[in-house]
């Protein structure tokens, strides 16, 4: 796929909105169907919570990077993207407002788009009861053992 190709495919995709090229890098893996050099490509992003507001739902669009090239990692705070895509390498950092659970989070790509979703981290989940001392003695030491549910954020 050459560059226009791949430019009409991400119109096509999303409303006319191209990708932004970055810079061109050496690749250390090289494969028969793979180009040694890419140009990095950030793809076209959107990320936004569920109807529930329950889940960031984060979607990127990657036309023509093979399923088992797409990299994807995902901590509290951000989400990290590499896939390679022939003569390209889309390649991605979101970091988030608010944080969720990385080992919940579930992906599926289809037609050039990956969707990742990813329940919101309670932000109460790992707090805790702090004792209060009055005059020395002290008066509190509840832990905090009521969970709130899971909320993101509104």
């Amino acid at each position: 796929m050459n560059f226009r190709e791949h430019d009409k495919i991400s119109e096509m995709a999303h409303g006319g909105r191209g990708c932004e090229f970055i810079r061109e890098i050496p690749i250390e893996k090289e494969s028969a169907k793979m180009p040694k050099y890419r140009i990095k490509v950030a793809p076209n992003t959107v990320a936004y919570a569920d109807e529930e507001n329950n889940k960031l739902v984060a979607e990127f669009a990657i036309p023509g990077a093979p399923t088992d090239t797409i990299d994807v990692k995902i901590l509290e705070d951000s989400i990290h993207l590499t896939a390679p895509a022939r003569d390209i390498e889309y390649v991605s950092a979101l970091a988030l407002g608010w944080p969720v659970k990385p080992d919940k989070a579930e992906a599926n790509y289809e037609h050039g788009l990956l969707r990742i979703e990813v329940p919101f981290k309670d932000p109460m989940e790992d707090a805790v009861t702090v004792a209060i001392k009055a005059g020395g003695v002290e008066i509190k030491t509840k832990a905090l053992l009521q969970k709130t549910p899971e909320k993101g954020p509104k």
